[in-house]
């Protein structure tokens, strides 16, 4: 709030074996974390949704229709670090398919695509959308996934920003970074990115 975020969307990892969340799980969990915040008084508005890892448990989800999309029917998933997934092109086109609109989660941090900016140009043409991280803009996942970032930014290939923060230390670092003058020149070429805070 200190920062001027009022909206805030929740989005809570769903992977197999770590965080095999369902929306009941995580609705129960926003619900006693929205009675929290009107007993603190303040004044947010929060929404409830998930960070998807293309994963076998992320196919059980799909295919029992146990999803919690964002606005507009996206879907925050997110890929292996390791290497991109088999079929991702076919799993991209199934899934604006069946009426959902795929969002990439830190597409910046997959660093197979640093080399191959031709993939990122690929999918964002099939209609796949980027989420872009504050955090990887300011460097603290390192100068790889920063210029990966700024060359998304700089090619209008960000849809959205959002944080990806977890802890103190991450709000620590993006106060930091919305103060810098890195932050005032990048945020100038912004403007036409859909600038939600999204946490998860």
């Amino acid at each position: 709030m200190e920062i001027g975020i009022s909206r805030i969307f929740f989005t809570s990892h769903v992977t197999s074996t770590t965080f095999e969340n369902t929306p009941e799980t995580l609705t129960a969990a926003f619900e006693t974390l929205k009675a929290a915040v009107a007993e603190e008084g303040l004044d947010l508005e929060m929404h409830c949704s998930a960070e998807y890892r293309l994963d076998e448990y992320w196919m059980k989800q799909r295919d029992a229709n146990q999803l919690l999309p964002l606005p507009g029917n996206h879907l925050l998933l997110e890929n292996s670090f390791q290497q991109e997934l088999m079929m991702i092109d076919d799993l991209m086109f199934d899934i604006q398919l069946k009426g959902f609109l795929p969002l990439m989660a830190h597409p910046e941090r997959y660093h197979y695509y640093g080399y191959r900016h031709d993939r990122y140009r690929t999918l964002h043409n099939a209609g796949v959308k980027f989420q872009v991280n504050l955090l990887s803009l300011s460097g603290y996942f390192g100068t790889g996934a920063m210029a990966s970032a700024e060359w998304l930014v700089n090619n209008g290939f960000c849809d959205f920003l959002g944080s990806d923060m977890h802890n103190m230390e991450h709000a620590d670092a993006i106060m930091e970074y919305l103060q810098s003058k890195d932050w005032r020149k990048m945020s100038k070429k912004l403007e036409g990115c859909l600038l939600n805070d999204v946490i998860g």
